[in-house]
């Protein structure tokens, strides 16, 4: 498939610029809402703290080393993890990554994501700082990416961690991360000017399947997504016709709209850079390195191939074509394989294999103004995961995806898109 096609004057992928707001939906329709999240969290809740009591008196394997809270945001913690090789005695430094959760803005607790941040800290020898944020509807957009502004100066600032500050080093060497809501919150943040123009600034900013476009009504991504029968519910659907709209589903869209409108008040511009960073935010305002990770069977893929297509449009010399939702090109339309073929052997990723290499898939540029001798000053990094579910890294969600083969399959594939990420920040991003 060519990575470049003819310029569209209208907009690199098809969206023509301008202010959508937020409407307000019927009076039932506000009700059914209220009710359903509501509902919902009144649930989760208390679970949710009932789950932390009962792992304050019997931390699980894989805990954090340290739970803190700081004078900025006193209710909302920060969860700390250590590399298990590392001697907190020690002067040494370290490379840091912030990790944010996600939840659709109004769900999802730090905990859920212990075990990739236990993972990463102690495999790739980082450390890793998971933030936290007030969740909609009581706290709308935009009071999360102030939350974690916040968080991220106040650790920043915090000389009992040990973040590689050092003087002579040639740029930062801490990153951003986030998974669903979170992967929006990531590219959000790193846009205000307090982090941006801080010296330890993340140099790059990482989207794990992210949420990077609300100016779009979620049942519109559903024609963006393969389906793939010959794979098991929920992974597949057999009944889902790749034809027949009215068949799609997706087990996001029941939850979508709810989140939506908890988190964006009436009114609200849509492209807001802050709150639609796929086409809306500025490749200026964001860190030198942007790295894209999509789920290729989630309704929000496409917005995340989108946005990893744009920014190699804008950042670098490289002329990539910028796919379109609406073409009539199902290529283009579909983020992944438009004919629904099972494209990956158990824990493949295809983007990463020579013999196999499509850029759906994956692409990786990276900016070297003096040469490659030299260091890099930017770059993007798009990674499509195959045949898995939005959350397929997180083992409360996988447990969900239905047999054992699909969990084996999402768990060989978290590893591997792990090493790869790590890979791409020491050796591209922080050049350790």
């Amino acid at each position: 498939m060519s990575t470049v096609r003819p310029r569209n004057d209208e907009g690199a992928d098809g969206e023509h610029s301008g202010t959508i707001r937020k409407e307000q939906p019927p009076f039932l329709t506000k009700l059914s809402y209220a009710g359903y999240m509501y509902g919902l969290k009144s649930i989760l809740v208390p679970l949710f703290w009932l789950r932390e009591w009962k792992e304050t008196r019997n931390p699980p394997e894989g805990h954090p080393d340290i739970v803190k809270t700081y004078k900025c945001r006193p209710h909302l913690p920060v969860r700390i993890f250590f590399p298990s090789s590392y001697d907190q005695t020690s002067p040494a430094t370290l490379p840091a990554l912030f990790t944010i959760h996600g939840g659709g803005f109004c769900l999802g607790h730090q905990r859920d994501d212990d075990e990739w941040n236990r993972t990463f800290a102690d495999t790739h020898s980082v450390l890793v700082i998971s933030l936290n944020y007030s969740k909609a509807p009581t706290y709308p957009f935009p009071t999360a990416p102030h939350d974690i502004e916040a968080l991220v100066l106040a650790a920043l600032e915090d000389a009992s961690l040990p973040i590689d500050r050092s003087a002579h080093a040639p740029a930062s060497r801490t990153a951003i991360l986030g998974f669903s809501a979170g992967g929006n919150l990531a590219l959000s943040v790193s846009q205000l000017p307090a982090i941006r123009n801080h010296p330890l600034a993340p140099r790059a900013a990482i989207s794990v399947y992210g949420c990077l476009d609300l100016s779009v009504p979620p049942h519109e991504k559903l024609q963006n997504r393969p389906y793939k029968p010959a794979l098991r519910p929920p992974r597949g659907n057999p009944n889902t016709s790749t034809s027949n709209n009215s068949n799609r589903t997706d087990p996001l869209l029941g939850l979508a709209p709810a989140f939506d409108w908890s988190y964006v008040p009436y009114g609200q511009d849509l492209r807001d850079p802050l709150l639609s960073p796929h086409h809306y935010a500025d490749r200026a305002d964001l860190p030198p390195f942007v790295c894209i990770v999509a789920s290729e069977l989630d309704m929000l893929a496409h917005e995340s191939w989108r946005t990893a297509c744009r920014l190699s449009r804008e950042g670098g010399n490289v002329r990539r074509a910028v796919p379109d939702r609406r073409s009539a090109d199902a290529p283009w339309r579909i983020c992944g394989d438009p004919d629904g073929r099972v494209i990956s052997r158990r824990g493949e990723l295809i983007g990463l294999l020579p013999a196999r290499e499509d850029e759906r898939y994956a692409f990786e540029e990276t900016y070297y103004p003096g040469g490659r001798g030299g260091r890099a000053s930017g770059g993007v990094k798009w990674l499509l995961v195959p045949d898995v579910l939005h959350g397929f890294d997180n083992p409360h969600i996988r447990a969900l995806m239905g047999g054992t083969e699909a969990i084996k399959d999402a768990e060989l594939k978290t590893e591997a898109y792990m090493t790869e990420l790590a890979r791409w920040l020491k050796e591209v991003v922080w050049q350790l």
